[in-house]
């Protein structure tokens, strides 16, 4: 007796051992112990390996005038940066309030856009908004893959553009929490960001806290499906409830074109700190990861092959970050553009 208790754990490693080693192939199974060079796959030629993103940077300095009082400037967070890169991307930034001319032949040199969060819904960065919402479509319409992600305020001007109705948003109570994803009844997920997610990934988005929200508006699915324009442009692929136990769109999908629209933050689990309610559980940070990671795969698939050096002197690396965290709210660091400059 005392035998077999003592030899059952060893029994059971074995058999845990010769399990795990099923899967895993030892060099002189590969060919990979010196007999023969590993096989590295050929690039398909049809992707983009190198992909660049645009980011459209907001009014102000994303810290209510404390980081400058220079009422030209304009900001990107540096965590939809970070999101960008997370995914495999560079970034160039679109200063918004640059010569408009300048602005669109850096459009030129990026695989994608993301419009950010933030508060303007008027006057010129709404028409820029519109310009480039409207440039993207033509360049999807004459054959190149090119995606936009609409994050918070980003999505809010995408549905006033495509429903043609300032009016189309609705106020809720969502400015500082986290919470769950409701996926609508029958739902396909191929095609969206969700579709890479794991099984229980998926599982969790709908029952835990893994997203974080921070916005006053937004729309009901009923007033959404209301609107012809809005419904049959984006389909709805998830929903929230507010802090009064109000629903509202939280993600849509383009049913044409590449266009993804969230009402929650995916760059904010992973790379901002200045609220105690972001998410930052391994869970929620994958939720970053693979909504990043599916942004710059359809970024791969851009046909946009811009000279390398035209690129190179536009990147946002040419910049340095400002870090603001030390306030305790708000963004960790934000890329600020006092002077708009071009490289090109």
């Amino acid at each position: 007796m005392w035998k077999l208790c003592f030899c059952l754990p060893f029994l059971l490693l074995d058999i845990g051992v010769a399990k795990a080693s099923a899967s895993i192939y030892l060099p002189s199974q590969t060919g990979a112990d010196g007999s023969s060079s590993p096989v590295c796959s050929s690039p398909d030629p049809k992707l983009n390996y190198r992909p660049v993103i645009g980011i459209l940077s907001h009014p102000g300095d994303g810290a209510s005038g404390r980081l400058t009082n220079d009422t030209t400037s304009t900001y990107i967070a540096a965590s939809y940066v970070k999101f960008a890169e997370a995914g495999g991307a560079r970034v160039i930034p679109l200063i918004y309030n640059e010569p408009e001319d300048v602005l669109f032949k850096k459009l030129e040199l990026v695989n994608g856009v993301i419009f950010t969060g933030g508060w303007a819904k008027k006057y010129e960065y709404f028409d820029m908004v519109t310009k480039i919402f409207k440039k993207a479509l033509e360049r999807n319409d004459a054959g190149e893959h090119f995606p936009i992600y609409g994050i918070c305020l980003g999505f809010e001007l995408m549905s006033i553009i495509v429903s043609q109705d300032r009016g189309i948003l609705q106020r809720f109570d969502a400015e500082d929490n986290a919470s769950s994803l409701q996926f609508v009844e029958n739902v396909n997920i191929e095609g969206t960001l969700f579709q890479r997610f794991p099984p229980e990934l998926l599982r969790k988005l709908s029952t835990d806290c893994l997203v974080m929200q921070k916005h006053r508006w937004g729309i009901t699915p009923e007033k959404f499906k209301a609107n012809h324009a809005l419904s049959s442009f984006f389909e709805i692929v998830t929903t929230c409830i507010d802090e009064n136990s109000k629903t509202y769109v939280s993600t849509v999908k383009a049913k044409k074109y590449p266009i993804t629209g969230f009402q929650w933050h995916p760059e904010k689990n992973a790379f901002e700190w200045g609220s105690s309610q972001i998410p930052h559980s391994a869970d929620a940070i994958q939720v970053t990861q693979y909504a990043a990671s599916y942004l710059v795969s359809e970024a791969r698939k851009s046909l946009n092959r811009p000279s390398s050096e035209k690129v190179l002197k536009n990147l946002i690396y040419n910049y340095k970050p400002t870090y603001c965290g030390y306030a305790g709210k708000g963004y960790d660091e934000v890329y600020l553009f006092t002077q708009p400059r071009s490289r090109l």
